[in-house]
């Protein structure tokens, strides 16, 4: 595999949201889809970014960010609550693969968010392991209670907030990576109906002036 320079925090930060930009005004270049690009991610990867979001099928990273193959290290899971394989898969990303980026993306309508703040509100309950998720979701919204909010977009925010510094809180090899300028860490919220993912915190990174909280 030919050997691509590693982009700083903020350039990646800028890559990611230039292809965010392309998909919203419905211009998308589709880069890095074809049989050649195949064919030279086939030895090895080096994506630009891990991207840590929610399983919902109307988030597809690759997609919204008008990515392709070999540039983005994707975990998902409903609600981006974390485990230890999750931990694993984000540390894996930036201690041997490098990337200088970690995204953690969060959604509007969110139906982890909304299940949480349901048992929380009414006490309703869930089966199974599905359970399991509303609770790992529910310091969120307790948070964002004690908060004073009310808005669904306030509780999204306070979610992937929670999200990010848990991520600091758990990882140590994470941590370290910011404190050493080799790695940020950034909070995005998505908004289904128009296709923009907006700031929401950020570790480690200087903020291009252009994006909008």
């Amino acid at each position: 595999m030919t050997h691509v320079q590693t982009p700083t925090p903020r350039a990646a930060l800028e890559m990611l949201l230039a292809g965010n930009q392309r998909f919203l005004t419905g211009l998308p270049e589709h880069p890095n889809q074809g049989a050649a690009r195949r064919t030279e991610v086939a030895p090895g990867q080096n994506p630009f970014a891990v991207l840590f979001g929610c399983s919902d099928s109307r988030l597809a990273a690759e997609i919204i960010f008008d990515r392709g193959l070999g540039d983005l290290f994707v975990v998902r899971t409903a609600g981006h609550v974390m485990g230890p394989e999750v931990l694993g898969s984000v540390e894996y990303g930036v201690s041997v693969l490098g990337c200088p980026l970690v995204v953690v993306l969060g959604h509007d309508a969110c139906g982890a968010v909304a299940a949480a703040r349901a048992a929380v509100q009414d006490g309703t309950t869930a089966v199974g392991y599905v359970r399991d998720v509303i609770e790992r979701v529910t310091p969120s919204v307790l948070a964002s209670h004690a908060a004073g909010h009310t808005q669904d977009e306030e509780f999204i925010a306070e979610h992937i907030r929670h999200t990010v510094d848990l991520l600091f809180d758990r990882s140590r090899v994470l941590s370290d990576a910011v404190a050493a300028g080799s790695t940020a860490v950034v909070g995005l919220s998505y908004r289904l109906v128009d296709g923009t993912a907006r700031l929401v915190t950020a570790r480690g990174v200087e903020v291009p002036e252009n994006v909008a909280s």
